[in-house]
């Protein structure tokens, strides 16, 4: 039986939802909202936390939401339950690890119709490392395809919890949702901290609001803070006036002060991006206290580059990717120029998924429309001289003649997944230069398969090509191991003569020929014909590896010509020759969106 708490802190729950990508949190945190009264019947909606249009049209969360829930509970006590939303997708999961930190206990839910996937694991394993305590939930009982005990057995091999400590819930019908918000309340701890030690707040996330600046989401540690007074930020050393403190409900609702354990906001009228950093803390400026540790920086995995579609637009992308930053911590960028596209932006991402979010919010919110360029991770070369240059980008790459060699990441992949797709995943890893370091059975149903591979090889399309290969049922985690020589070699793509720099690739060389081959053949289909041939030829250096020829479009300029000598068409043919000649030396070859979209895409 839980202790009557004494003091407010002992009242308060600081937890979170994790699970694999559509397992229900979303749902199931709408049914925490309604059946605690927490939002009115008349402003109810599917997805309530998700506040973006791109989130409701894909059904995924991609940024975390924090809200306050005030829940009565049997005892007669009201709880103060701080529920922080995660996004699920493996792209996300810095997203994830900021949520966690500000949590001391996790929901795991578990779709009945589908048991443990992807990404169950990967983020169980992140919460047990923050020292959670683990609720597991198993969602949408209610449905004909409903395993229970076969989901109960995979997380009691997982966990190590017992069969009677797993809760039956649907988020939909709202079954079994007061026995979460009870097990939250009675197995979640309490926030531990000191009230009256120097303030000590953990920065969770931001978002860029156009009238007051940008809004800070912290989770408070110890001390509290108060309305007006003088805070700090630490890793970029800069001190504000509180103007604003509150807590976050349905909107946000301001106090004169937030204390010690929970989670509120922070206004400071801050309207420069750099000025904040997600994972840092906040101390009081006259009596500052140390950093909260064991927070990381966002590492991007895929660079590309992003331009405006109109030159004329670029200030304009400027300001957009400064506040589209501040709602997405994990984006980095920095100025780059290419012949093709003028200027534009060398982005960082964490990976494919994240890079089509950031693309499509540049065109929704923002009414960007922009160009995206070939995909790639970050290289290290090695001159003859001993000198050591980053290649982030395939016009950084050195001339092959003063480089001694060059060296690609290399992560170790972790594969959890069941015995019948062995195989698939075989073909699939070592199809992508992976070599198998070990392979163990965790229990009859579950395999674990660890590989090495290159990480230039699983940017493109490699967690889709997972996800079909074993019908979704496979957990994929990875971490970098450092760099390895490689024989890495840059392909340009020449059309008409004129080399594209925006669709070049740093590409391993016994990949180049098959890479170029059908990147050339996806550019015939995607080119517009001209009144000239167009050549659109694949090379490494000075050496074609794979050509494909537009034909021209034909203009019988003979039409008119009807009887009378040859010699009138042949001159006016010749004439046609002389203006194809001399349109093909002018002519321009316009290159469309499709096109450097294509190459993502190409073994489609």
């Amino acid at each position: 039986m839980i202790v009557n708490p004494t003091t407010q802190m002992e009242k308060i729950r600081n937890f979170c939802i994790i699970a694999h990508i559509d397992h229900g949190k979303s749902t199931l945190a709408d049914r925490l909202l309604q059946v605690t009264n927490t939002i009115s019947e008349r402003d109810m909606m599917n997805q309530v936390l998700d506040d973006m249009d791109l989130e409701r049209g894909k059904g995924i969360t991609i940024k975390s939401h924090a809200i306050q829930i005030n829940y009565k509970h049997s005892d007669g006590i009201t709880y103060i339950l701080n529920l922080i939303d995660t996004p699920g997708h493996v792209d996300f999961s810095y997203e994830v690890s900021r949520a966690l930190a500000a949590c001391e206990g996790a929901l795991l839910l578990v779709d009945a119709t589908q048991g443990i996937q992807a990404q169950t694991i990967s983020n169980l394993y992140l919460a047990v490392e923050n020292n959670l305590e683990i609720i597991p939930v198993i969602n949408k009982i209610d449905m004909d395809g409903a395993m229970i005990e076969e989901v109960k057995d995979q997380i009691v091999e997982l966990i190590g919890c017992k069969a009677d400590e797993i809760l039956l819930a649907s988020g939909k019908t709202g079954i079994g949702i007061e026995a979460i918000l009870d097990a939250i309340i009675k197995r979640i701890p309490h926030p531990k901290g000191n009230p009256l030690a120097p303030l000590q707040a953990l920065i969770f996330d931001c978002v860029f609001n156009p009238f007051r600046g940008i809004i800070v989401y912290y989770r408070i540690t110890n001390g509290s803070i108060k309305k007006n007074e003088k805070i700090k930020f630490v890793s970029t050393d800069t001190i504000y006036a509180a103007d604003e403190v509150g807590v976050l409900k349905l909107s946000m609702l301001e106090q004169k002060e937030v204390q010690c354990g929970d989670v509120g906001y922070l206004i400071t009228g801050i309207k420069i991006a750099k000025e904040v950093k997600v994972g840092d803390t906040i101390v009081n400026a006259v009596n500052p206290a140390p950093a909260i540790k064991g927070f990381e920086d966002v590492k991007p995995m895929v660079f590309a580059g992003i331009f405006p579609v109109n030159t004329d637009d670029f200030e304009e992308l400027r300001e957009c990717m400064d506040k589209l930053q501040l709602n997405d911590a994990s984006l980095t960028y920095e100025l780059e120029t290419s012949q093709a596209l003028g200027f534009g932006f060398r982005c960082g991402f964490l990976g494919l998924l994240h890079m089509e979010i950031i693309q499509e919010r540049l065109e929704r919110e923002f009414n960007q429309m922009v160009i995206t360029t070939v995909p790639n991770v970050s290289f290290i070369s090695y001159s003859t001289k001993g000198d050591v240059v980053p290649v982030n980008n395939p016009s950084e790459m050195p001339d092959p003649t003063q480089m001694d060699r060059i060296e690609e990441p290399f992560i170790r992949a972790q594969i959890i997944t069941k015995p019948e797709y062995i195989g698939n995943i075989m073909t699939l890893c070592l199809g992508k230069r992976g070599i198998l370091i070990n392979q163990s059975y965790l229990t009859v149903t579950r395999v674990e398969l660890v590989f090495e591979m290159p990480l230039t090889e699983i940017v493109f399309d490699f967690y889709d090509k997972l996800k079909s290969q074993t019908r979704g049922y496979a957990s994929f985690d990875y971490h970098p191991i450092g760099y390895r020589d490689a024989d890495i070699v840059k392909m340009d793509i020449i059309l008409n003569g004129d080399k594209v720099d925006a669709l070049s690739a740093l590409i391993h060389r016994s990949r180049s020929q098959e890479f170029g081959r059908k990147l050339c053949e996806k550019l015939k289909e995607l080119l517009p014909r001209q009144q000239f041939q167009i050549a659109i030829q694949a090379a490494i250096g000075a050496k074609v590896v794979a050509r494909e020829n537009i034909s021209a479009m034909r203009k019988d300029v003979t039409a008119k010509c009807y009887g009378g000598d040859i010699s009138r068409k042949r001159k006016l043919l010749e004439k046609q020759k002389e203006g194809k000649k001399r349109m093909r030396q002018i002519g321009n070859v316009e290159v469309p969106q499709e096109a450097f979209l294509a190459v993502l895409k190409l073994d489609d």
